[in-house]
């Protein structure tokens, strides 16, 4: 009858707003440790009880004070027990954090994560704590990141987290960066730093790379530089083969491109351009254009060469010269202008021009200005035939029903 019954108080408990569950939660917790005692055989020691008790306590202490969902609460308890003669302890732990600006709902996702959190001493967290806030992370942007990454809390500040901050200020020169930096990616895991990082860095640098191409590395693409060094050497020596300059913010795109690919994935997707009618010269020619379409899916490139060629009647040759094409949108940009420019042209206010493949480049306040707007006076349904809500072929046959019918 108790099992039943806390089954049901489980599943009410799912869908109750926060107040109501914690008018319940009492109710729960009794539940839960009548439950939990009746699990124990006669032949259980006593020191099996005291932990069953224990997590009990610990059940209601996480939904009570800290607002955990009951679901959360009892797979935490599982892991670890708070101990009722130690509340003060624990208590400390939250009002340290609340003076950072933590809000329950940020206590809530953390202990969620790291409910051992609760457990450590507060002489421990708060130098942590105060050394982030004073290197950028002040209001809501401190709790925002340890309630992403709150292994943070575990690192040594001497070891990890000043030596992570350190290293990062040498290529990003501003705390705004290195604060979106650090939120972009799981910086403190300190054997990338010295490691790896360092000698990858280096070694650009010594290969012309200029410190912005390394900040924008850093900032944007951290992975890249956590390779392996004879990997960072082959991609450096292929791009500059194909006559990159190192110190180009094209070059260290390319860069990143092929270190993001393992020698399997880069030979597929070469495949998958010769089977689409690249020749070796078209592909090395797209990669160096546009070496972030080789990051598209392999589905993708076919389907949006498909449109080109067989739709716009673009040749391989041409689309390489042009590669940048490759990465918009087919449904929402590709397919919409082309639409456009088809129904300008049966109406003779555009010429035919094959080479019309540059209007996928425009910004989309450019593209309505140029092509839609100054042309809605003849053409009242062009604003719909971009916009997907019209076929072309429907708007075709509305106009010829508006001309018979005044015929």
């Amino acid at each position: 009858m108790a099992n039943l019954t806390l089954k049901r108080l489980l599943l009410v408990s799912s869908y109750l707003p926060h107040q109501s569950l914690r008018r319940i939660t009492p109710q729960i917790s009794t539940i839960c440790q009548r439950h939990f005692l009746s699990t124990v055989s006669v032949s259980d020691s006593d020191s099996d009880k005291s932990s069953l008790l224990l997590s009990s306590f610990t059940v209601q202490y996480l939904m009570n004070t800290c607002g955990l969902p009951l679901k959360d609460a009892l797979s935490a308890s599982r892991k670890f027990h708070l101990k009722e003669s130690k509340s003060q302890k624990h208590e400390s732990v939250l009002f340290l954090l609340r003076s950072f600006q933590f809000s329950d709902t940020h206590i809530m996702k953390l202990l969620i994560k790291l409910p051992k959190i609760l457990q450590a001493k507060v002489n421990n967290l708060k130098p942590k704590l105060e050394y982030l806030r004073e290197n950028g992370f002040v209001g809501h942007l401190l709790p925002d990141l340890i309630v992403l990454y709150p292994v943070i809390l575990k690192r040594s500040l001497s070891g990890c987290i000043k030596p992570t901050f350190e290293f990062l200020r040498k290529y990003i020169h501003t705390s705004e960066k290195i604060v979106a930096a650090i939120k972009r990616s799981s910086w403190f895991r300190s054997y990338y730093l010295k490691g790896t990082m360092e000698p990858n860095i280096d070694f650009l640098l010594g290969e012309g790379v200029t410190a912005s191409g390394i900040e924008r590395l850093v900032l944007w693409q951290p992975r890249t530089l956590t390779q392996r060094l004879d990997r960072v050497v082959y991609a450096v020596r292929t791009v500059k083969e194909l006559g990159l300059d190192p110190s180009t913010p094209k070059c260290v795109e390319s860069i990143r491109v092929l270190l993001s690919l393992s020698h399997s994935t880069w030979n597929r997707k070469v495949q998958n351009f010769k089977t689409l009618g690249w020749s070796e010269e078209d592909i090395w020619l797209t990669f160096m254009r546009h070496s972030s379409c080789f990051a598209l899916s392999e589905e993708r490139i076919k389907r949006t060469v498909d449109f080109f060629v067989n739709t716009m009647q673009l040749k391989p040759e041409v689309i390489a010269a042009h590669p940048k094409i490759l990465s918009y949108a087919l449904n929402t940009r590709i397919r919409p202008r082309y639409d456009v420019i088809k129904v300008l042209e049966s109406r003779k206010l555009l010429n035919k021009d094959n080479k019309n493949f540059w209007i996928f480049g425009l910004t989309e306040k450019d593209f309505l200005e140029k092509f839609v707007d100054k042309h809605l006076d003849k053409t009242p349904n062009l604003l719909e035939v971009y916009r997907g809500t019209i076929a072309v072929e429907k708007m075709y046959q509305l106009e010829q029903s508006n001309i018979n019918s005044r015929g």
